[in-house]
């Protein structure tokens, strides 16, 4: 087994499948001259604390009863966009790293991220794509209104609190539409974030026809980096792990299986994050992926199989003509407790 992620079968909807066939290969920038994922992220750090900072500017509005400046959000995610563009896998790997007292925002700048991404994937056009970032980076507005004991509660909600807690995509869409400005698709993404296409979402339980397309796109992202993400309670899990999780709740009918199809294609079999077995005997964490092949990404290799030891750290390009080295599997970090996974992931040149 490779422990690559099988995805659900079936034809993707009419209207995706077109606008993956219509894109042209000239849509994306080229690649060749592209930063790499190191410099990158050293590069989107301050992009990502300005769009925090954004967010928390927003919250803090809505809170205190003020009228938030959603202007303010435009700039934040074109420079998000243009990031992805230079390359697409640095900044997912920044907005994955969240401290306990800044998740939610973090969270929604990692949603908007990855919305960016997906609808690039899916080849909507670019005013789309810079509305789905809209959608993402304001899905969670409406959880300033509900209390913060509740929102950084470190552990399982009582069924009370959960009621409360999903009043929040209602919340939001009645702030975003009351302020004027914000288009339909953001205002309906917010409020259809937690709906399913089986029915069984809130706060409507619309079903599948009733979902638009950057609703059905930001259910995918919201789960994705919810679970990838570390939070007081649990540890997060490992990005090709929570892949798998996924792939069998759109077979249950969580999400729509076209869409989460474009979504694996968008992160990688393997995502920025991941923690891999090598056939060199050895762990390592993915750090770029590669436009070449989805299954041999860039990688940073740092413990021996072998020795049951740490090695020297060595980046390998897996999909570079001649590495004779490749992924054999996914492993669980809850298994290997390491600690330092973050900072592998960027914190190195290599």
């Amino acid at each position: 087994a490779t422990g690559a992620v099988d995805v659900p079968a079936g034809d993707p909807t009419r209207s995706v499948a077109q606008r993956m066939a219509e894109v042209s290969i000239h849509s994306f920038p080229s690649r060749n001259a592209a930063p790499s994922a190191d410099a990158e992220a050293a590069r989107a750090a301050p992009m990502v604390s300005a769009a925090k900072q954004c967010l928390l500017s927003l919250f803090d509005d809505v809170r205190q009863g003020r009228t938030p400046d959603f202007k303010s959000c435009r700039p934040v995610v074109e420079d998000i966009a243009h990031s992805l563009a230079r390359n697409p896998s640095a900044l997912v790997g920044v907005v994955r790293h969240k401290k306990r007292d800044d998740y939610t925002a973090m969270h929604s700048v990692a949603v908007c991220t990855l919305m960016v991404s997906l609808a690039r994937k899916l080849a909507l056009g670019e005013e789309q794509v810079l509305e789905a970032g809209m959608a993402g980076l304001l899905h969670d507005l409406g959880k300033a209104m509900i209390p913060s004991e509740i929102i950084d509660k470190p552990g399982a909600l009582t069924n009370e609190e959960f009621a409360i807690v999903k009043r929040h995509p209602q919340l939001g869409h009645d702030i975003l539409r009351g302020s004027g400005g914000i288009g339909e698709s953001v205002l309906r993404a917010c409020l259809q974030h937690h709906e399913r296409p089986d029915g069984k979402g809130y706060p409507n339980q619309l079903a599948d026809s009733g979902l638009t397309l950057h609703a059905r796109m930001a259910a995918v992202c919201d789960v994705y980096d919810a679970i990838t993400s570390d939070r007081p309670y649990r540890g997060g899990q490992c990005p090709s792990e929570s892949l798998a999780h996924m792939a069998q709740w759109t077979r249950g009918g969580q999400f729509d299986a076209s869409v989460f199809r474009a979504f694996i294609d968008c992160v990688g079999v393997f995502p920025v994050g991941s923690l891999v077995r090598l056939h060199s005997h050895r762990l390592a964490v993915v750090v770029e992926n590669t436009p070449s092949s989805s299954r041999a990404p860039r990688i940073r290799a740092f413990y021996s199989l072998r020795s049951g030891m740490p090695v020297a750290t060595e980046t390998i390009d897996l999909s570079a003509h001649g590495c004779r080295d490749f992924i054999v599997g996914r492993e669980s970090n809850d298994k290997w407790k390491f600690t330092q996974l973050a900072e592998l992931t960027f914190g190195h040149a290599g």
